[in-house]
């Protein structure tokens, strides 16, 4: 699907989150495949490679309305209650315009500009500057940021901050994110357990596999080595397919994740500067939240909906987000903004006031102070005023005239 501007790219990342979607889904079902490898070597652990992959086949067949509505009541699960487990992680609570006057009025602003509804607001206590917007529907639509984020951006930029979660609201990258983190879920889950059970019966029943091989080669000694195979080397191989596909249903579903991320900022920060109209805000923003967006009790799937991910893997491969060098580029390019370079918190180039005076070698004299007297220098001297020639005056009971 050809994409040609910003909205043609929104309707292109749609679609292909569709596709993505749906790939999740064939890779539950291969998680499904695998596990019923696994049962086949335990029923029968002397059957040939042939016989494991059709009877697995077989048993798919059987289990998938089973997967498929266990898949499904997993989704529900979490269709009803992904908020409240978000906010059981982050500690994140809902706000009134009474407790957030600023904040509240900056998002009431912006959706009564483009006749957004407005979502519901959320405030986590976290040093840390960042922010997500979480849920399915009108009704669960929320936009979470910590106090640091409050504290250390101003207006426009937490109004920018507040453009980039609501275009990830209309564009439906939340919904097509949570769904995604879902169904990686259930993946990672199955995947998991399967691999947990498959580890245990080897440690405490792997010695059947062996035995048998052992005990049918031992007996048919003179049998081809066909026979051997089929005779628990078949098992074996069998085994090892299904932790083979576990891994890469696993591992593809991480990647799906990160594509779904991954091609969204981008659009979510020119979003943001559309609603805007102010591309120096969302760049000062991001230069802010740079390295200093990391909640410390957050999942990895919850910082996936953040604005900014500071969790990256090796060479950049999972790196749920673009650098943000790449997207103050692209915002510089295509908004015309401009670029400060990497910004310091007020808190942070700030000095200490409690630190000692410099030594001048003068004894500092304490200035005069009255209702009518005014501040001298040590020097004896009011600087800035033009004494005559015959100097200051000397100062009267009321101070100096």
């Amino acid at each position: 699907m050809a994409a040609y501007g910003l909205y043609t790219h929104i309707a292109s990342n749609k679609f292909r989150s569709m596709v993505l979607l749906a790939g999740l889904f064939v890779l539950f079902y291969v998680i499904v495949y695998a596990g019923a490898l696994v049962a086949e070597v335990v029923v029968n652990s002397d059957a040939t490679v042939d016989y494991y992959l059709a009877a697995a086949a077989r048993d798919l067949v059987e289990a998938f309305p089973y997967a498929t509505v266990a898949a499904a009541l997993w989704i529900v699960i979490a269709y009803f209650f992904h908020q409240s487990i978000i906010d059981a992680v982050t500690g994140g609570e809902s706000v009134t315009r009474q407790e957030q006057p600023r904040l509240y009025n900056l998002l009431e602003n912006l959706c009564i500009s483009r006749g957004i509804p407005m979502p519901k607001l959320k405030v986590m206590e976290s040093d840390a500057l960042n922010a997500f917007a979480t849920g399915l529907n009108q009704r669960q639509y929320a936009i979470t940021v910590t106090t640091g984020l409050l504290k250390a951006l101003n207006d426009q930029e937490i109004e920018a901050v507040l453009g980039h979660e609501l275009t990830h609201i209309r564009n439906g990258d939340v919904q097509m994110m949570v769904v995604a983190v879902i169904i990686a879920g259930v993946v990672g889950f199955f995947g998991e357990l399967f691999f947990r059970a498959f580890t245990n019966f080897g440690y405490y029943g792997g010695g059947s596999w062996s035995s048998s091989s052992s005990s049918s080669s031992s007996s048919s000694s003179s049998s081809s080595d066909g026979d051997r195979k089929g005779s628990g080397g078949g098992a074996i191989v069998v085994i090892i397919i299904a932790v083979v596909l576990i891994a890469l249903a696993w591992l593809l579903s991480q990647l799906v994740k990160l594509a779904l991320s991954r091609s969204r900022e981008l659009l979510a920060d020119a979003g943001s500067v559309e609603l805007t109209k102010n591309p120096d805000a969302m760049i000062s923003a991001l230069r802010k939240i740079e390295n200093r967006g990391e909640l410390p009790g957050a999942t990895s799937a919850v910082m996936e909906l953040c604005v900014d991910n500071p969790r990256e893997g090796f060479a950049d491969l999972f790196a749920t987000h673009p650098s943000v060098d790449s997207r103050v580029e692209a915002l510089v390019k295509f908004a015309g903004g401009h670029d400060p370079g990497p910004l310091a918190l007020p808190s942070e180039a700030e000095e200490p006031d409690d630190r000692e005076p410099p030594e001048t070698g003068k004894t500092q004299l304490p200035l005069p102070s009255g209702p009518w007297s005014r501040a001298r220098d040590p020097a004896g001297t009011t600087p800035g005023r033009s004494h005559g020639p015959w100097g200051d005056p000397p100062p009267g009971p009321w101070g100096r005239h």
